[in-house]
């Protein structure tokens, strides 16, 4: 009866060394084409967000208030499942949002993909730019820049699940009275948005 050899354990990889695979699966991946999400997670004056952008543009914004892997299952459901941390693709995103938190940028300048969101919802969306750096508006000044006077509560609604805070500055929308109403990453971060544009 035979011995069998024993088995010699590969030897440990470094950091480095790992570094540099996951750095070549992900360029591997986006020129085959295989990276349809990318992602990757900014510390901002209003806590952590995660950043995802698609071949088209910034798909979206989030709040890292639970955790990553509910927006991660989300995209991975509604957009694609071959999703890589890849933060060089959100670069000029995580650059321009940099800026904007320094005070140095009233104005983003990226594609956007706004693939989750439709119908009245991407109406609003599409008219919250038009709130200047600084400003604010109505939920009812909006409804009816967007052609519905009466949709205020859609509004509110558009706001709530805008996929692009701070980017899409639904932060600038307030109540009739001038209270600032609520926003998807809390009244603390609206206040800071807001504060930082005024001070500006």
């Amino acid at each position: 009866m035979t011995t069998p050899d024993p088995v010699v354990p590969a030897p440990p990889i470094s950091s480095g060394d790992l570094a540099w695979l996951r750095e070549r699966l992900i360029l591997d991946a986006d020129s085959a084409g295989l990276l349809d999400v990318a992602y990757r997670t900014l510390d901002t004056p209003v806590g952590a967000l995660l950043l995802a952008a698609t071949t088209e543009g910034l798909v979206r914004v989030a709040y890292l208030t639970d955790g990553p892997d509910d927006i991660l299952a989300d995209l991975a459901e509604r957009v694609s499942p071959r999703i890589l941390e890849a933060p060089h693709r959100l670069d000029a995103a995580a650059t321009q949002l940099d800026e904007y938190f320094r005070g140095r940028r009233v104005t983003f300048d990226l594609a956007l993909d706004l693939r989750l969101t439709t119908g009245f919802r991407r109406d609003v969306i599409a008219h919250l730019p038009d709130i200047a750096y600084g400003h604010t508006a109505s939920y009812a000044q909006v409804a009816a820049s967007a052609g519905s006077p009466r949709a205020v509560r859609a509004v509110g609604s558009a706001c709530a699940k805008n996929p692009l805070p701070v980017v899409v500055p639904c932060h600038r929308v307030v109540r009739s009275d001038g209270s600032i109403g609520q926003y998807v990453g809390g009244i603390a971060a609206k206040r800071i948005l807001l504060d930082l544009e005024t001070v500006a």
